[in-house]
């Protein structure tokens, strides 16, 4: 099994892309994949260097918008309620495009955007305030002071969700062009807080009234484990990603030890990899997405466990 490297690892500890090549091919890795970090700088050096380690994907926006003073995945949001946000997104959805078929790459991959739980009077709940109830209640998901300010978010997010449906079809139809004539699919990430845009439900319906698109879902293990261990979804929906009705065209593979989006290396947290084995074989693209503060022997182990446990 071929596995790619996110440059999220290692974008802040070179300065050169050919750095960047070097590291990946030192560790063992076999593509890589052009993180949210990455400068232009970095993607020259990388590009020169294509014909010894490919590039797979590509994660949204990249390379770094010369208006942003750094990478980030939501600089902007093709959800926004905001007209001229929305429209900075997409121009700078359009350059990622381009520039993933430059670098031969296959997928890119974007974080859609959010809901909003507020309202003009009155701040709504977040992320953040649900995690502070379950982490007073020791975990428990079914703690009653949990279950009940979860029950109050859950009836908002779906109601805001169904508001912004018609515009993401209308965004990503808008984007299909772009996308067929450079031979890319666009992939929507799972993401690890509630307000993310669209959830689980919402994909396999986007999937539904947009069949046929350039457009498909990508899995994150480190997310779905915090979307899991936060009780945002049944059983069912947890195991969604094994039951073949899913289209994820490719995944990240990180850990997490808790609630927290830690991107630890895979073997040190929670994340159940074995279970995950049939959908690695499923997928076009493995990416193995790490924290910056990971050194080089713990991703090497990491690579090791994986391919031993999937071998």
């Amino acid at each position: 099994m071929k596995m790619a490297l996110s440059t999220n690892w290692c974008n802040r500890r070179f300065e050169r892309g050919e750095d960047i090549v070097e590291a990946a091919l030192r560790l063992g890795f076999d593509a890589l994949e052009l993180g949210f970090r990455t400068t232009a700088d970095q993607a020259r050096g990388i590009k020169r260097r294509l014909e010894e380690i490919p590039v797979g994907s590509v994660h949204a926006f990249c390379p770094v918008p010369l208006s942003a003073p750094v990478g980030h995945p939501e600089l902007y949001s093709i959800v926004a309620d905001d007209e001229n946000e929305r429209a900075m997104a997409r121009f700078h959805l359009q350059k990622t495009i381009a520039f993933a078929a430059e670098m031969g790459a296959q997928s890119v991959v974007l974080h859609a955007g959010r809901v909003d739980f507020s309202t003009f009077l009155r701040r709504g709940f977040s992320t953040g305030d649900l995690r502070k109830v379950l982490v007073a209640a020791g975990g428990d998901v079914k703690a009653k002071a949990y279950r009940r300010l979860l029950r109050k978010a859950l009836v908002v997010r779906r109601a805001r969700g169904r508001a912004k449906m018609d515009m993401l079809v209308r965004e990503l139809e808008g984007l299909s062009g772009d996308l067929q004539r450079y031979g890319v699919v666009l992939a929507l990430e799972n993401l690890p807080y509630l307000e993310a845009f669209p959830n689980e439900p919402e994909m396999a319906l986007l999937r539904r009234r947009l069949a046929g698109a350039p457009v498909a879902a990508w899995f994150d293990t480190g997310h779905h484990r915090v979307r899991q261990s936060h009780g945002w979804f049944g059983a069912s929906t947890a195991a969604y990603p094994l039951s073949g009705r899913a289209e994820f065209v490719g995944m990240h593979l990180n850990d997490v030890v808790d609630f927290d989006d830690d991107h630890l290396p895979p073997g040190e947290g929670k994340v159940d990899f074995a279970a995950l084995k049939p959908l690695s074989g499923r997928v076009r693209h493995v990416v193995v997405e790490s924290n910056n503060a990971v050194d080089e022997p713990r991703l090497r182990r990491a690579l090791a466990f994986l391919r031993e446990l999937w071998r």
